[in-house]
C-alpha cells in the first residue's frame, strides 16, 4: 500500500501545467488520506494479537483506501491525457502563428506601389499569381509637345479639307459637341458631332486609360508614339514646300532613334496612329505637286507600324475603323441600341448618302445615283455635295442615321480614296453594306470585320465603270429573305467592334474598335519577336509592298 501511494505521488509530480497543478492538489489530499489510513493500519498490525476486533475494522478501511486511490488514479490519468493533448494543440498554434508572422513579414516586404503612372500593378504575394498584363504592357513615349499638344492648341491652323477648322471638334476629348436634338432617331446621350479625321487624338485619350500601361519600357510589349501625324500634315497639304511638309516627320524619327527603347528592336515594336489615310504619308518624290508627306518612306519610320483609317499596300500599315458619332460610356447603351436596330422597320430596299465624283474617272457613284433615282420608292438618296447645305446634311448624324435605319441595304462605293466613314455608319444602323470594290473594306479592316465577307455584306464587283451592268435592284431583290435576316443580325453583332467608347469611361464586357486595334498590334509585334527568337531576319516581310492587295482576285461577288 505504501508503494502504491508513492506511485501516485510520483505520477502527479511528473506532469506540470495549471490543470495538472489542480489535479496534483487533489492527489495530494488523497495522499494525506492514504497516509492517515496507513497509521491505523500499522498500529493495528502491532496490536493485532491483542485487539482482533480492531484489526478486522482496519482491514475494511484498507480496502476502502485502495478503492478510493484507484478511482483517483483513473481520474488523474484521464484529466492528464486531456491536458497533454491541449498542450500539443497550444504548441501547434504557437508554431502556426510564428510561421504566419514570418509569411506576413515576407509578403509586406515584397509589396510595390499600387499606382504607377496609370499602370495597374497587383501587389506581389507569397503565392504565385499570373500577371494579367503579361504580353500586353504598352509604354507611351513622352514626345515634345510640338508633336501633339501644340497642334491642338493651334487648331485654327488645321483644315478639315473644307472651309472649317478643327477647333469645334476638339471638345469632349475630341468627340465633338453633343448632338442635342436627335428627333427620336438616336437612343441616348452618347452621340457627338465627331470629325472623321480625329482618330489619332481619340486613340491617344483612350490609351491613357489603358489598364496595362507601364513606365518601365523594358516590360513593354509595344511602344506607342503619340505623334498627331494627320493633324500635322493637314496644315501643309496645299501650296506648301515639301521640305516644310516633311520637317516634323524628320524631327520625330531623329528624336526616336536616340532613345534606348529604339535600340531594343530598331523600332519594330513601335507604332503610331494616324487620323488620315496612310497614303497621305507616302509621297514618293519631292515634287511640289505631289500629295502629302514622306513620313512612311523615311528609313526609320519604315521600321514602325502605323494604324490609320485606311491602309496602303505596304505591310506595315494597318486599317482600323473611322470614328463614328456613337461613343457609349457603358455596355448597356450598346445593347439597347442593338435591340432597337433589330426591331427597326426598314421601308427602303437600299439607300445612298454621298455626292457624285465626276473628276474621278473610276468612280461608280454617278451610276449608283442614277439607279437610285430610277428605282423610285425602292431607294432613298441623301446628297452630300460640298458647301454649306451639303456639309450640314451629311455632318449631322441624325440625318445619316435616319436614312440608314430605314434601309435594308446601304450602298458603299469608293470615296475620295478606297474607303469612307459611311461604311461604319451603315453597320451602326444595322444596314447591310453593299461593296463594289474589295479595297473598300475586305482588304482593309481585317482586325475588326469577319474574314468571310459574305456573312455581313453584299459584294457586286465593278471592275470598269464603263461596263456598268450592276443591276442593283435585281441583285438585291434576288437575295432570299432568310439570308437577309442572317446578314442583318451579323451586321448588328459587329456594332461593338466598330465604335470607339467614350475615353472618359470603359465598357466592361464588350471589346470596341480600340480594344481590337491594341490586340492586333500586340499580336503583330509578337510575331516579329518570334522571328527574332528563331534567328530569322525580322525585316523580311515587315514593310514590303503588296501590289495585289487591292485587286479583284480572290473575291467572289453576287451572281
Amino acid at each position: 500500500m505504501l508503494s502504491l501511494c508513492f506511485f501516485f505521488f510520483f505520477f502527479s509530480v511528473h506532469f506540470s501545467g495549471r490543470l495538472r497543478f489542480l489535479l496534483s492538489l487533489t492527489l495530494y489530499q488523497a495522499q494525506i488520506v492514504c497516509f492517515d489510513s496507513i497509521k491505523p493500519a500499522f498500529r493495528t498490525y502491532q496490536e493485532k494479537m491483542e485487539k482482533a476486533i480492531t484489526r478486522n475494522c482496519c482491514n475494511n478501511q484498507l480496502w476502502l483506501v485502495i478503492l478510493v486511490s484507484f478511482v483517483f488514479c483513473f481520474v488523474l490519468f484521464c484529466f492528464d491525457y486531456s491536458a497533454l493533448n491541449g498542450t500539443q494543440e497550444r504548441v501547434a498554434i504557437l508554431v502556426s502563428n510564428y510561421e504566419n508572422s514570418i509569411s506576413t513579414h515576407k509578403s509586406k516586404s515584397l509589396q510595390v506601389p499600387e499606382n504607377l503612372n496609370e499602370t495597374s500593378i497587383t501587389p506581389l504575394k507569397t503565392d504565385y499569381v499570373k500577371d494579367s498584363c503579361l504580353g500586353r504592357y504598352i509604354y507611351i513615349h513622352h514626345l515634345p509637345s510640338r508633336f501633339n499638344e501644340e497642334l491642338l492648341e493651334n487648331c485654327e491652323s488645321i483644315t478639315r479639307g473644307t472651309e472649317h477648322n478643327m477647333c469645334p471638334y476638339l471638345v469632349n476629348y475630341a468627340l465633338g459637341h453633343d448632338v442635342e436634338n436627335s428627333q427620336g432617331i438616336l437612343l441616348n446621350k452618347s452621340w457627338y458631332s465627331t470629325n472623321q479625321f480625329l482618330l489619332e487624338v481619340i486613340f491617344h485619350y483612350r490609351i491613357k486609360k489603358y489598364n496595362c500601361l507601364t513606365n518601365d519600357s523594358s516590360l513593354a510589349s509595344a511602344i506607342y508614339v503619340p505623334f498627331y501625324a494627320g493633324l500635322d500634315v493637314s496644315r501643309y497639304l496645299w501650296g506648301v514646300k515639301t521640305s516644310v511638309r516633311d520637317q516634323s516627320a524628320s524631327d520625330l524619327v531623329k528624336w526616336l532613334v536616340e532613345k534606348p527603347e529604339w535600340k531594343k528592336m530598331l523600332g519594330r515594336d513601335h507604332f503610331l496612329v494616324a487620323g488620315r489615310i496612310a497614303w497621305d504619308f507616302r509621297r514618293k518624290t519631292n515634287n511640289e505637286s505631289d500629295w502629302g508627306s514622306k513620313l512612311r518612306f523615311l528609313p526609320e519610320s519604315n521600321n514602325m507600324s502605323m494604324l490609320a483609317i485606311e491602309s496602303s499596300s505596304w505591310n506595315n500599315d494597318y486599317a482600323i475603323p473611322y470614328p463614328t458619332c456613337f461613343h457609349p460610356s457603358k455596355d448597356s447603351e450598346v445593347f439597347q441600341w442593338q435591340d432597337r436596330m433589330r426591331r427597326q422597320k426598314r421601308p427602303y430596299l437600299f439607300s445612298f448618302a454621298g455626292a457624285p465624283r465626276p473628276d474621278l474617272q473610276e468612280s461608280v457613284r454617278g451610276k449608283i445615283i442614277e439607279e437610285c433615282l430610277a428605282s423610285k420608292n425602292l431607294c432613298k438618296l441623301l446628297e452630300c455635295d460640298y458647301g454649306v447645305n451639303g456639309a450640314i446634311n451629311c455632318d449631322n448624324p441624325v440625318n445619316v442615321m435616319r436614312l440608314f435605319q430605314n434601309s435594308v441595304y446601304c450602298l458603299q462605293p469608293r470615296g475620295d480614296s478606297y474607303t469612307r466613314r459611311s461604311i461604319f455608319d451603315s453597320i451602326l444602323a444595322g444596314c447591310i453594306p453593299v461593296f463594289f470594290h474589295p479595297g473598300t473594306a475586305y482588304a482593309q479592316y481585317k482586325w475588326h470585320l469577319p474574314k468571310n465577307y459574305s456573312k455581313y455584306s453584299v459584294y457586286i464587283p465593278v471592275r470598269d465603270v464603263k461596263d456598268w451592268k450592276a443591276g442593283i435592284n435585281e441583285t438585291l431583290l434576288g437575295i432570299p429573305q432568310d439570308r437577309v435576316l442572317a446578314l442583318r443580325e451579323e451586321v448588328i453583332k459587329l456594332i461593338p467592334r466598330i465604335i470607339y467608347a467614350d475615353p472618359r469611361s470603359k465598357m466592361e464586357t464588350s471589346e470596341d474598335a480600340f480594344d481590337l486595334a491594341v490586340k492586333g498590334i500586340l499580336e503583330r509585334i509578337e510575331r516579329v519577336r518570334g522571328k527574332i527568337r528563331e534567328g530569322k531576319d525580322p525585316s523580311i516581310g515587315f514593310a514590303e509592298g503588296d501590289d495585289s492587295k487591292y485587286t479583284f482576285s480572290g473575291y467572289v461577288g453576287e451572281t
